[in-house]
């Protein structure tokens, strides 16, 4: 096959037989690997066979090459991709090596895969090449190991062609040029007459029809047709009812394309109507508690038609917009749903309005509270009797008895509160800084009898709020003195 730019690619991607051997003689070293006998060394060879008895290599299918191109027909230079797909069944780890061959009797260099786990395994080959003359050709995959594979042969084409360029019939020059009249108008706008005349001149090298349309400050407003010999005038009129100013152009559709000069017009109607205003009012914000929300709602009004758009912003924010529409004047409520407040927006801010419409704006601002987080409240659990103490038995006085109780908030709080024995407050009033659960533990001894102490205990909280333990009866007895010989 005679390809230069096959040659080439030969140069590039050809590996030397001292190179193949090398990667052989690596592909061999591994159990699961088998080499190319043909370029492998009298002891690659020995190795290889060693690996066949002790291990069999994976199956592997390769896929017929196919060109990303086929057979092209086009302009060169082009690039050419062939791809292919390799299976290798695994089990364990293996090492795929490949390279491509090419029509001309080329290789190109030998990669490999590193693959593992266990069952089929696909490898996604390709190859690029660049053609800049005709050629006929075919490139196929040779997998060198874990098991020697050749696919078939992918066959492809190029065959390149000139550009062909088709000359354009050259036309008649074709050029406009427009003015206003007059460019500024001072006066009234009641009537119907127009106010501003748009005139422009079409001048054609030779004699031509030519399409052409009006654009008045960027909107098409008319289209014409109109032989012209030499030169040719075309225009238009406006007659505002309102205070204005723009531009008109004259655009040339055919032949060629062509855009005049911007004629440039101002209208100042004395008698026109107050212009219609646009505002917002009455706005009032609400904070709501309840997961730390605000909102808002406030009127619209508009003196005259018109479409009025609205905008809400918390602290600087633009949270959300809408419009309303009025045919006449007149006034509508609009609302800012809850937004969740968070960081320093809990602390309060600033709700504003903005609306907009008929040349018109207006804006109104107005604060809102900080959100109050709920009072923390306070939980008491039982009391339970955790132990006793016998050193006042000795002298007549009866044991001791120790209580624990748990208070738990549902925030940091300050709790205020007491023990009481038989009915009786015992020892005063005590706080507790609380957060969550905490423990707090009570005494009680020598308050009876001499051999035993007993009762009733509660723990009553006073404050954040009021809540008791409930009574918890109790009952402690000395131990007997050991008897003596």
């Amino acid at each position: 096959m005679k390809s230069s730019p096959l040659a080439r690619k030969a140069a590039a991607f050809g590996a030397s037989a001292t190179v193949l051997a090398g990667m052989v003689a690596a592909l061999v070293a591994s159990p699961a690997q088998a080499a190319t006998p043909a370029a492998a060394p009298a002891a690659g060879k020995a190795a290889l066979a060693a690996a066949a008895t002790a291990t069999k290599a994976p199956k592997v299918s390769i896929s017929t090459p196919k060109a990303s191109t086929g057979d092209y027909e086009g302009s060169c230079p082009v690039n050419v991709t062939v791809s292919s797909r390799i299976k290798v069944t695994v089990d364990g780890k293996t090492t795929l090596a490949y390279r491509w061959l090419h029509g001309d009797g080329s290789k190109g260099k030998i990669k490999t895969v590193k693959l593992k786990g266990h069952g089929a395994k696909y490898v996604k080959v390709s190859e690029k090449l660049k053609f800049e003359e005709n050629v006929k050709g075919w490139e196929a995959v040779q997998v060198l190991g874990p098991r020697k594979a050749v696919s078939k042969k992918g066959y492809f084409s190029v065959s390149c062609q000139k550009p062909i360029v088709i000359e354009e019939e050259q036309g008649p020059e074709v050029s406009a040029r427009v003015w206003a009249s007059p460019s500024r108008y001072v006066g009234t706008c009641a009537t119907s007459s127009d106010k501003v005349d748009f005139t422009g001149v079409i001048r054609v090298s030779d004699p031509a029809w030519v399409r052409y349309r009006w654009v008045l400050n960027g909107r098409v407003v008319d289209y014409g047709k109109t032989k012209v010999y030499d030169t040719k005038r075309v225009g238009f009129g406006i007659s505002p009812r309102e205070s204005q100013s723009g531009y008109a152009q004259l655009e040339i559709l055919g032949p060629g394309r062509e855009s005049s000069n911007r004629a440039y017009y101002k209208v100042l109607c004395e008698d026109e109507a107050p212009a219609t205003r646009v505002s917002a009012t009455n706005l009032v914000t609400a904070t709501n508690n309840d997961g730390c929300k605000v909102g808002a709602h406030a009127t619209v009004s508009s003196t005259g038609r018109a479409r009025v758009e609205y905008t809400w912003w918390v602290n600087g924010k633009a949270v959300d917009s809408g419009y309303e529409y009025f045919s006449a004047g007149g006034s509508r409520t609009v609302s800012l749903d809850d937004r969740v407040l968070s960081g320093d927006a809990t602390k309060g801010g600033k709700i504003t309005l903005t609306v907009s419409g008929a040349g018109s704006h207006d804006s109104i601002t107005q604060s809102y509270a900080a959100c109050q987080a709920p009072k923390p409240t306070v939980s008491v659990s039982a009391v339970s009797q955790t132990g006793q103490r016998n050193d006042m038995c000795a002298d007549k006085r009866g044991p001791g008895v120790d209580f624990k109780a748990t208070l738990t908030s549902t925030g940091p709080t300050t709790v205020k509160y007491y023990w009481l024995v038989n009915g009786q407050k015992d020892g005063g009033d005590l706080t507790r800084e609380v957060n969550g659960s905490t423990d707090v533990t009570w005494g009680v001894g020598g308050t009876h009898s001499a051999t035993e102490t007993k009762g009733n205990i509660e723990l009553v909280v006073v404050s954040p709020n009021s809540v008791s333990s409930g009574n918890a009866a109790f009952s402690a007895v000395c131990p007997k003195p050991a008897a003596t010989s």
